[in-house]
């Protein structure tokens, strides 16, 4: 009785090993950990098939987005997919194919070939690069040959991310300009993975008419020093006989019409009053010393003006 125990357990023992048969070493794939992505053309994928040894290693997808498999009668189409989506396209494959009844797919990356990553905006060069290897933010923006002087306070960094009901999203990080290059805050120099939308917005304006050196408009790089002196200083001063008192033209909230706020310069000046924040937008207007105004509607013409012109600079006295 015991002899046919022993004979019956090695038996099972025996089945057990000739079901499920060793992989060998270097096809067991430990690193394909890396994070999920949208999965693009020439991506290495490490794929495992319960009971299916032959589908069980690493597949090279196709320069065309591809994934062809052996025993499946069509190729698969993976670019663009995410892994969970390709495992649910392996398992229908192989159903259709009367291969598996229930198969159990898992599919991971082991390689990132189409990694590519955009950066945007207020850069001197903008470029599409693949992310090969350790990349940060700021390798991407050595890349593209910096910021451009009317680059904004802000680099904008979209992560693609697909949300529980499947949806396609994306995640929204923004990156002070400041403490990444001024400060060289290192937490800010993000590490980038591939998918990566890099975008520098330019700086809002503001604008100087009337009697000053120099009309035109310049842009805000910090909203917190964006001042009344800061702007008269940038547009080289006043002109002789300006009105002391200037007036700020700022639409909020949407309003079709600017509201007027005046600003006692000398006051400024004199240090008795403190120096006025500009917003982007603004319309500082500064009359002569007659006291001729003009309306809003025609500051704000006056303004479009400037923005428009190749030069970028107004000259209206």
């Amino acid at each position: 009785m015991r002899l046919a125990v022993i004979f019956i357990s090695f038996a099972f023992a025996l089945q057990a090993q000739t079901a499920t048969p060793a992989m060998p070493a270097a096809s067991l794939n430990p690193d394909a950990t890396l994070p999920a992505q949208a999965i693009g053309p020439n991506d290495l994928l490490w794929i495992s098939v319960e009971d299916c040894p032959e589908l069980t290693r690493n597949f090279r997808v196709s320069s065309t987005g591809m994934l062809a498999l052996p025993l499946l009668h069509e190729k698969i189409q993976v670019a663009g997919k995410y892994p969970a989506e390709i495992e649910n396209a392996i398992t229908e494959a192989l159903v259709k194919d009367d291969i598996l009844v229930r198969p159990v797919v898992t599919v991971s990356v082991a390689e990132y070939r189409s990694v590519p990553v955009s950066v945007l905006g207020a850069v001197k060069r903008p470029i599409t690069f693949q992310a090969v290897g350790n990349i940060t933010l700021l390798d991407a923006l050595t890349k593209a040959e910096g910021l451009t002087p009317d680059a904004g306070p802000e680099i904008l960094v979209s992560k693609p991310h697909r949300a529980e009901d499947g949806e396609s999203t994306g995640l929204v990080q923004r990156i002070p300009v400041k403490g990444l290059i001024d400060e060289a805050n290192p937490l800010l120099n993000v590490r980038l993975f591939g998918g990566e939308e890099i975008r520098v917005p330019p700086a809002g304006r503001v604008y100087v008419v009337g009697n000053v050196k120099k009309s035109g408009s310049f842009p805000i790089q910090d909203g917190n020093d964006t001042t009344v002196l800061k702007v008269i200083a940038l547009s080289e001063g006043l002109m002789p006989y300006s009105n002391k008192e200037a007036y700020i033209y700022r639409r909020e909230g949407g309003k079709e019409n600017r509201d007027e706020i005046a600003v006692d310069l000398n006051r400024i000046l004199e240090r008795k009053a403190p120096d006025v924040r500009l917003q982007a937008n603004d319309i500082l207007y500064i009359p002569d010393n007659k006291g001729r105004k003009l309306a809003a509607q025609t500051l704000d013409r006056i303004a479009g003006f400037g923005t428009s012109t190749a030069s970028g600079v107004l000259i209206w006295h």
